[in-house]
């Protein structure tokens, strides 16, 4: 039996010998839907090809005049690694087995990012700003883009029948990630060549939900996390076998069945979508989340950074470049300076650069809606990433990092910051001085501040007439701030704090 085309789901089926009377089962090659029509392989290094057959099946996979060969294992998995391709025109890719084989048609070699995180990734370009405008110029037959679908579990998903690869046009990109197709446009039209997306987004996603259960054990910090879960678990399952329910019981037993197939629950979505595709040859990941646990900003310190090292390490490419979108600003401006889990969730994530190598931060304090925590704006998030991209990845000489605070230097009564990334000195938006700092004595209460810019050296010297023996300055430190810092590439100021005072998310688990 032969299947010429992948959109048509191979499967195992037993076919009725009656020379002998016995039923066998013949398990057909298959793999899951990362590989059909219209995909794109990463340029320039070798990429996986894996999928399902019969035990000890010879295996074959053909992409232009290449050809690599395998053996199924015990349980027929099979996998192998396709030599590495350079950019050029369309091929096929052709998986045989004994009994049947696969084409997949229309695959391009380009550059491949995962775009993963919550609602604010998963945003499509018809809902963000202008969709009837950037429909008309979507003609960017070389940038495709697979929508993963939510599904969470603790048991490893395969396969996504109902995902597939699209090529953008103005007729399928309002289903683009939006973040994910700004992001890949810039980089087409800058590199010039295919560009591949793989969307994996699932709003309001918690992060400890994309990171396996293994790996939240090993790391030993995560128990109370995890007996959250597993009470809500045996809860569930008591339930479950009971025959008859009362009306509380039966709410009670909804909102546990949202619990054990959401994506909250730790490992939920590591099994029911990032499995999938995980190894998939790809250049890097860009992400959008932590909105789901500002609550447990501090926790986010250590869990972010696991996350990402577990991505890599399971990916098997090495440290891929992973760049993040820094919450933006949200909720109602306070008059006065604030605490805020919001904030502590923004030091999280500055804080992961230091932890991590090969990774980044897209600061976009500027850019959101204090009424809508999806702001519409994802033009702009996406152009920053690409900068991210484009210069660490593709030595493109551009500006790509926020200003972010370097030292700081008491003098009387006022204190002196200093910066790094400072692309042609500062530009203060709308007002002529700087706006968002706040000072504090050792009594650790914060007022606004005055601040001036050094022009000789793009320090800025803070200081009040309330407080005569500063210790800490702030900026952009709240939910959601007033502040203007830029720099002459348009890049705004990190959020950040010069102090380590507990915050209000310190003992959070």
């Amino acid at each position: 039996m032969s299947v010429f085309s992948h959109s048509i789901r191979l499967h195992s089926i037993c076919l009725a010998l009656t020379l002998t009377g016995a039923a066998v089962c013949v398990a057909e090659v298959s793999v899951p839907n990362i590989f059909g029509d219209h995909m794109v392989l990463q340029r320039n290094q070798a990429n996986k090809v894996w999928g399902k057959a019969k035990p000890s099946e010879k295996v074959s996979v053909t992409i232009g005049d290449q050809q690599a060969v395998t053996i199924t294992d015990n349980e027929g998995l099979w996998q192998l690694m396709l030599p590495p391709m350079k950019v050029g025109k369309p091929l096929e890719l052709t998986i045989t087995g004994e009994t049947n084989s696969i084409k997949i048609i229309d695959v391009l070699v380009g550059e491949v990012w995962i775009c993963s995180g919550q609602s604010n990734m998963a945003w499509k370009v018809s809902n963000a700003y202008d969709p009837d405008l950037e429909a008309l110029t979507a003609k960017h037959p070389r940038i495709r883009m697979i929508n993963f679908p939510q599904v969470g579990t603790q048991e490893p998903i395969w396969d996504h029948k109902d995902a597939n690869w699209m090529v953008c046009s103005p007729q399928t990109v309002g289903d683009f990630s939006a973040v994910g197709y700004f992001f890949g446009r810039q980089l087409h039209e800058t590199l010039g060549v295919p560009i591949g997306l793989i969307n994996n987004a699932w709003g309001g996603s918690a992060c400890e939900a994309w990171i396996s259960r293994e790996n939240l054990e090993a790391a030993g910090s995560y128990a109370a996390l995890l007996e959250r879960a597993d009470t809500s678990a045996k809860q569930y399952e008591q339930l479950a076998v009971k025959s008859a329910l009362s009306d509380a019981e039966k709410q009670t037993m909804d909102g546990l069945k949202r619990l054990m197939t959401g994506n909250q629950r730790p490992a939920n979505i590591y099994n029911g979508v990032l499995k999938s595709h995980l190894g998939y040859g790809i250049r890097g990941a860009i992400w959008y989340q932590g909105e789901s646990n500002a609550a447990r900003a501090y926790q986010y310190r250590d869990l972010f950074p696991l996350m990402i090292d577990s991505w890599r390490k399971e990916w098997g490419q090495g440290d891929f470049p992973f760049y993040w979108v820094q919450l933006a600003d949200y909720r109602s401006e306070s008059p006065e300076p604030m605490e805020s889990d919001w904030a502590e969730l923004r030091e999280a994530q500055t804080l992961t650069m230091s932890k991590l190598k090969h990774t980044g931060q897209a600061v976009i304090i500027d850019i959101g809606e204090g009424k809508d925590i999806h702001p519409k704006n994802k033009v702009d998030v996406g152009r920053r990433l690409a900068r991210l991209a484009l210069d660490n990845e593709y030595a493109i000489d551009i500006a790509s990092q926020s200003p972010i605070f370097k030292s700081m230097e008491k003098l009387g009564a006022k204190i002196v910051l200093t910066f790094d990334h400072v692309d042609n000195g500062w530009r203060p938006f709308d007002a002529a001085e700087p706006v968002g700092f706040a000072i504090a004595g050792e009594d650790k209460r914060f007022v606004w501040a005055t601040a001036k810019i050094n022009k000789d050296n793009n320090s800025i010297e803070v200081s009040s007439e309330a407080i005569s023996a500063p210790v800490a300055v702030r900026y952009a430190w709240a939910d959601n701030p007033v502040c203007n810092m830029f720099d002459g590439a348009g890049l705004p100021l990190t959020p950040f704090r010069t102090d380590d005072w507990p915050g209000v998310t310190a003992n959070s688990k």
